[in-house]
């Protein structure tokens, strides 16, 4: 299996917005070829996702989709228009 981290700082306005569209977000990740899941972790300035894919052609794509969706309703996700990114091969699963 392969995940994808992405940590977005001073984005309180994309967690508003994931929150208010949340079944567009399920539907834009849930059909990524290979998806296992996604999870997404918020602190008061900031909101971290969690996707997981059986390879990282999954998580290439996921992460694609989840730049595209911000970008096209222009969302702010402060300091940088980028989020941080740690991505590789999940090695320890614990459910």
């Amino acid at each position: 299996m392969h995940g994808v981290v992405r940590r977005y700082e001073g984005a309180s306005a994309l967690g508003d917005a994931m929150l208010e569209n949340e079944e567009d977000v399920r539907q834009l990740l849930s059909s990524v070829n290979g998806f296992v899941a996604y999870y997404a972790v918020r602190s008061a300035d900031s909101v971290a996702t969690i996707t997981i894919c059986r390879n990282e052609s999954g998580t290439t794509e996921s992460t694609r989709r989840a730049a595209e969706w911000v970008k096209e309703r222009n969302i702010s996700i402060g300091s940088g228009s980028t989020p941080q990114v740690t991505e590789g091969e999940v090695f320890i699963q614990i459910v």
